[in-house]
């Protein structure tokens, strides 16, 4: 992305000459002559370098207040033009929110330099350290700036899932790692114009050309995928899946990260701002969203009717499978006392598919019969059922025996209440993301 600066000085001539000298193919120069226009630009594009000169009947000092007073959130480079060479001006400006001032006439060479060498740290000091991209408030300044302007663009909104997980059972280090490895392969599709930048730590963002983006995302699923296994090790390998260490010596089974890519364009919708871009395609990212793949989704011209998309409503039903008539009736008063709906299934069948609920709890069964295990690997199987989250409790401790049948968590017996009511919530929330 070309940064931008903003030059404000009533003098034709002098403005034209400063705008050639720092006008590049990676600095966009843009030229106002009064207060009104001024404020409109860095509304619109919150520069990253604004020059004053003194060419205005206000007072040097009082101009670069107000102009820091409406940049106080974005913190741009603010740089001051005299024609005076006074120590005190250059003390009282520099007070009033001006990082630099430089007395005219002033060396077109020293010039480029000097306001080069603040592009480069204002740049700099937006990037992650850690993948050495753009800061989140670095990439919504891009989003704005693209809005503001004529020229199609697409916008791709990239997120690593299952991030989180990844980083609890194998340590930052690793997850680092893994960070910037796939900011290298997307840094590799990009060109020159393009920007990527970060809105979280594990969601990437890309400005690019719309005739580009779905060929980007294209090589972007298909190469995450390909080297995704490099960073597992091989037992996890073999099993298809990581086994999260929780409270109790519980484990909860997580998927394998993959990429989930959304991707808007301005071609047949316009965007107000940054917050409406960021929304429509977070929603998107949704749709796009599968369990064990990479993935992308592209928003196409509409076709459809008004409120054609349907937000499913909360769904906190509860299914308890429990031998136990004791702790069966316990947890049954428990989880309605937390409101969750329950449902005590008395045989271990699996439920209609009219009746499908949010989690289910199973107890594993005996040794021999392993009922409870049979029934998870069934429902897991089955596509009515398999977004359905499932806790299998057992008195049988064998963690990966049990996981392997599908199960989300494993919380061996005797189990804490409280702990199992934390584990409800957590799954509750990502079957109802």
């Amino acid at each position: 992305m070309r940064s931008v600066t903003l030059i404000i000085d009533r003098r034709l001539e002098l403005s034209t000459k400063y705008k050639k000298l720092l006008e590049t193919d990676t600095n966009q120069v843009l030229v106002s002559r009064d207060m009104l226009t001024s404020i409109k630009i860095i509304k619109d594009c919150e520069p990253d370098l604004i020059i004053i000169s003194d060419s205005f009947d206000d007072d040097l000092s009082d101009f670069c207040k107000q102009v820091r007073a409406l940049t106080y959130n974005m913190r741009p480079v603010i740089v001051a033009l005299s024609k005076s060479a006074d120590f005190n001006d250059r003390i009282k400006v520099l007070n009033s929110g001006a990082d630099d001032f430089l007395s005219e006439p002033v060396n077109s060479k020293e010039f480029q330099v000097r306001m080069q060498a603040h592009l480069r740290r204002e740049f700099e000091s937006n990037l992650d350290t850690k993948q050495f991209l753009p800061t989140k408030n670095y990439t919504l300044r891009a989003i704005k700036r693209a809005i503001s302007q004529e020229s199609k663009w697409a916008m791709l909104y990239i997120s690593i899932e299952n991030f989180d997980e990844y980083k609890q059972a194998y340590t930052e280090l690793a997850s680092d790692k893994l960070l910037q490895t796939y900011s290298a392969i997307i840094k590799a599709s990009l060109s020159e114009q393009d920007y990527v930048g970060q809105l979280k730590e594990n969601v990437f963002f890309v400005i690019t050309d719309p005739l580009k983006a779905e060929g980007i995302a294209k090589f972007l699923t298909f190469a995450f995928d390909s080297v995704v296994n490099k960073f597992y090790a091989e037992n996890d390998l073999s099993r298809a899946y990581i086994i999260l260490q929780g409270d109790e010596f519980a484990g909860k089974r997580a998927d394998f990260v993959h990429f989930t890519i959304s991707v808007i364009t301005n071609e047949a919708k316009s965007y107000r701002d940054y917050a409406q871009v960021i929304s429509a395609l977070e929603q998107l990212h949704d749709l796009a969203d599968l369990p064990d793949k990479s993935n992308y989704i592209i928003d196409r011209p509409q076709i459809t009717g008004k409120d054609s998309v349907i937000t499913p409503a909360y769904n906190n039903k509860i299914f308890i499978y429990e031998t136990d008539e004791a702790l069966c009736t316990l947890l049954n008063t428990i989880l309605k006392l937390q409101g969750f709906q329950t449902v005590i299934m008395n045989q271990y069948r699996v439920p209609k598919k009219s009746d499908i609920p949010a989690l289910i709890i199973v107890d594993a069964g005996d040794l021999e019969k392993k009922n409870g295990l049979n029934l998870c690997y069934k429902l897991k199987q089955s596509e009515d059922f398999r977004n359905t989250k499932i806790i299998v409790t057992s008195i049988i401790h064998d963690k990966e025996l049990i996981l392997n049948t599908g199960a989300d968590l494993y919380l061996p017996k005797p189990y804490d209440i409280s702990t199992l009511i934390k584990w409800i919530d957590n799954l509750m929330k990502e079957f109802n993301k």
